[in-house]
């Protein structure tokens, strides 16, 4: 059993006796001393998302996965291809089940699946990636009377914010959680 403060993004717990995943969570104060906390879950047997408050005393069940090394191969209409690196079978998973990992994906990519009984339930993906700069303005120093960042589109298709000295053909490294520049590799 989980308290409040334990609670994190991308937990998987029971809630109602329905197998909810933990989309974002934040504590709220509220006066005297006492704390709520506010959970967006969505459910993954329908999929529907639902904001929830909770008061901070409350213990939660959490439910334990497992987990399965996958390796992405590529994508089509029916979804997204992965190998199982250790039966070598195909794994196929929809848009709805990746959800933003999409953008990240690269060839040869191995990610982790987590996997309740036979169901696939959600896609752990690595923190940051290393990608291609493909497009990229030339950036003009004196632009901006701050540092200056210009958009940059990468081999994926994802356009992120990066500073004037980035460069087509530059590879950079970006957080996959808020889609951020981080540092030119």
């Amino acid at each position: 059993m989980l308290s409040a403060n334990e609670v994190r993004r991308g937990m998987f717990l029971r809630i109602d006796d329905n197998l909810c995943e933990v989309v974002e969570s934040r504590h709220q104060k509220i006066g005297r001393g006492g704390a709520n906390l506010i959970l967006k879950l969505r459910n993954v047997d329908t999929g529907a998302s639902v904001d929830r408050s909770f008061p901070a005393t409350k213990r939660y069940e959490r439910v334990r996965l497992d987990s399965r090394q996958i390796q992405y191969m590529y994508d089509d209409p029916s979804g997204y291809h992965f190998m199982d690196m250790e039966s070598f079978e195909e794994v196929t998973l929809t848009t709805d089940l990746l959800g933003d990992a999409t953008k990240y994906l690269i060839d040869g990519m191995e990610v982790d699946l987590l996997v309740g009984g036979e169901r696939a339930l959600s896609v752990e993906r690595p923190p940051s990636v290393e990608l291609e700069v493909t497009e990229a303005p030339p950036g003009h120093k004196g632009d901006t009377a701050t540092a200056g960042t210009k958009p940059a589109t990468t081999q994926t298709g994802v356009v992120v914010q990066v500073p004037l000295f980035v460069n087509q053909g530059d590879r950079i490294r970006v957080d996959t959680r808020s889609g951020a520049y981080l540092e030119r590799v």
